[in-house]
């Protein structure tokens, strides 16, 4: 007698239960989503002010407002062009860079410099045509925002930059939005949120980079909400949170239904009972698993294309007439498949391995039953001719054919030996093959494979030494004054001594410039490295260049006692450089020396022609004595002495050999004892 569980009745009747339970899954997850447009995480949420619809809510208002007075600011701002980013004209120019580069205008026997001249000409109107096309589109951006501003209902709100005001209200003090029961307030580096769930609000979280945008000097943000507003709000999301929460206790039960109808279907598909080996195939099982899958893939992105299109076009509540005929089709195609998989003919039930299989097996039958003409001539024609050719010195052959053989075995295992020894980590061995040939090649490529992984291992431990040095003293030197401030905000709280709040904020004054100093030059060093600064080369007269700057630093040098001597050629001489990059490269080695030069010792500058480049060297005698090698001084936040301490951020060095290299110059460090020499190289620029 069959069992009843393996029965067709009982299969058929779980296949129904499995289609009701996964579309009834659906039905929950759309009807959430879409029909009450409710979402499944206000179940997680005790109140609306933690919920993502308060989240989007608040979002929406403070990225205009943010855009309104940190970018567009005013009709007139805009249409003066302030508001256009550099990055933004550069995109238009590099547009039409392009083009004109792969134009007949552009003339590759010409200099970089002199095209770039040509094309400024030539594509001037062009420029400032592109340049008031974005203009009228952030005019347009502009009061589209004023309108979304103007359609806010229920939110009393109050921006300003300190010139221009964006407001529907006439409170513009922090009091007056405080007194509502609900605000976020973003003003002078701070701000205040209230009440306190809103702080417990994760999805509040993902927009704060908006406000970030903001000018903490200049720029106010007050938002606040309103009481009706608020309730209707709370309203809303406790209804919305209802049927989320009746939704999600259907959609376990549907998912738990489908999961263990599918788990039995997956038992007892194929087979008449539990004793039975054999699987037992229908119509449906016929069609090719590659072609099965085919289907599958192609049924389930289409349902959700169908689905996508209903939704928009609002006619969602037929998609059950589309889901349970597409998920009949995708379950029975399913189970075709686990069918092959307990039957072991997934792979062999393809079309794929039918025609290979097929194809090899006709292949075969030729071979081996002598009927291909190449076969016959390779054997009957080919064969007689090699032994005739080697018939009178045929042991001869047959000794050096092994004597090969043994060699090239030999080779071979000394490869794989060699090769086993590398991958178990034996980054230093060699493999040593003689001759040639195709073996000794190999030999040598693996060697240098294993040369550029050790090389490549080597690099990658001093870089992980040098990002733990760097994040180690990025810290360091970042914490010492963002704690000092810290402490003198919390002192300048509960004092109240006049002149002790004065000298309080004199200290403030100098660690938040102390601060800038580091997170500029942090910010320069990673930007210069990086080789994404903009570079216009141009002739610079390099001496005229260090005299002016020794001129303007003539303070500098009498409070240092420092004796500046520089020697150049008589005749003046021009580097290809970009002015201001140069000027701050060696503005940097010039700060480098006021700060640990030997006071009252002297500093040489030496300008020399060396053929194709310009050389410039600094040296000076350290005050401090220099015990790391050249090589470290160049690492980023390194200086001179490690056991002392100095306001600079270690990076100027850095920063000066990544502005020279991306001006296609050279920048070397050498140390001598005390002495303390930095060169720099740059291309010859023709004089005339």
């Amino acid at each position: 007698m069959r069992n009843i569980s393996h029965a067709l009745i009982t299969k058929v009747l779980v296949f129904v239960l499995a289609i009701v339970c996964i579309t009834g899954t659906i039905k929950a997850i759309i009807d959430t989503e879409f029909v009450y447009e409710a979402d499944f995480s206000s179940i997680y949420h005790n109140h609306y002010f933690e919920s993502w619809a308060f989240a989007g809510e608040t979002q929406g208002l403070t990225t205009v407002l943010t855009q309104l007075i940190s970018k567009y600011k005013s009709e007139e701002y805009i249409l003066s062009g302030k508001a256009l980013a550099e990055e933004e004209m550069r995109e238009i120019e590099e547009e039409l860079f392009y083009d004109y580069r792969y134009s007949y205008r552009y003339n590759p026997n010409l200099s970089e410099v002199e095209n770039n001249r040509i094309y400024q000409e030539q594509y001037a109107d062009d420029i400032n045509y592109k340049k008031d096309a974005k203009i009228r589109e952030q005019v347009r951006d502009f009061y589209r925002l004023l309108d979304t501003l103007e359609s806010q209902e229920g939110i009393v709100y109050y921006a300003t930059d300190g010139e221009h005001v964006f407001s529907n209200s006439e409170r513009t003090k922090r009091e007056q939005f405080e007194s509502f029961s609900a605000y976020m307030l973003y003003e002078d580096y701070q701000q205040k949120i209230y009440p306190d769930e809103v702080k417990e609000n994760r999805y509040f979280n993902y927009f704060t980079h908006e406000i970030e945008q903001l000018n903490p000097q200049t720029d106010i943000i007050y938002v606040a909400f309103t009481e009706p507003f608020l309730q209707q709000k709370i309203t809303e999301w406790e209804k919305d949170k209802e049927i989320a929460t009746r939704n999600f206790y259907e959609f376990i039960v549907f998912l738990a239904g489908f999961i263990l109808s599918f788990v039995y279907l997956v038992i007892v598909i194929g087979r008449t009972s539990f004793k039975d080996t054999e699987i037992h195939f229908n119509v449906i099982d016929k069609l090719y698993n590659d072609l099965n899958i085919l289907l599958i893939t192609c049924l389930i992105p289409m349902w959700i294309a169908v689905m996508d299109t209903m939704i928009v076009e609002g006619v969602h509540e037929l998609y059950m007439l589309i889901t349970v005929p597409i998920y009949i089709i995708a379950l029975l195609l399913i189970l075709s498949l686990i069918k092959h998989m307990k039957n072991r003919t997934l792979l062999q039930h393809t079309l794929i391995y039918q025609i290979l299989y097929k194809v090899f097996i006709w292949g075969k039958n030729v071979f081996d039953s002598g009927r291909t003409g190449v076969k016959i001539a390779l054997l009957v024609i080919g064969y007689p001719l090699i032994v005739a050719a080697t018939f009178f010195m045929f042991p001869i052959t047959i000794g050096l054919a092994v004597w090969f053989a043994m060699r090239k075995v030999k080779s071979f295992n000394r490869i794989k030996e060699g090769v086993e020894q590398i991958k178990n980590g034996d980054l230093h061995h060699r493999i040593d093959v003689d001759g040639t040939g195709e073996f000794s090649q190999l030999a040598e490529n693996i060697n240098r494979i294993t040369d550029g992984l050790k090389n490549s291992v080597d690099s990658e431990i001093k870089s992980e030494r040098l990002k733990t040095e760097l994040i180690t003293n990025v810290s360091h030197d970042i914490r010492t004054p963002l704690t000092s401030i810290i402490t003198y905000v919390d002192l300048l709280k509960i004092e109240n001594d006049p002149e002790k709040i004065a000298e309080y904020i004199d200290v403030l004054d100098q660690k938040s410039k102390r601060l800038k100093l580091l997170t500029d030059d942090l910010f320069e060093a990673a930007k210069a490295s990086s080789g994404n600064m903009p570079v216009q080369l141009e002739r610079i007269d390099i001496v005229s260049l260090i005299t002016q700057g020794i001129g303007e630093m003539d303070e500098k040098i009498e409070a240092s006692s420092l004796d500046f001597k520089l020697s150049h050629p008589t005749e003046k001489v021009y580097v290809r450089a970009d002015g201001k990059l140069l000027w701050r490269s060696i503005e940097n080695l010039f700060s480098n020396i006021f700060k640990y030069a030997q006071p009252a010792s002297r500093v040489y500058i030496d300008v020399e022609d060396v053929g194709n480049e310009i050389r410039v060297t600094f040296k000076n005698i350290s005050a401090y004595e220099l015990n790391i090698s050249a090589e470290e001084l160049m690492e980023r936040f390194k200086r001179g002495d490690e056991s002392r301490s100095s306001q600079g951020s270690g990076l100027g060095l850095s920063i000066a050999e990544s502005l020279i290299d991306i001006q296609h110059g050279k920048f070397i460090v050498q140390v001598d004892g005390d002495l303390f020499k930095a060169m720099i190289s740059l291309p010859k620029f023709p004089n005339g």
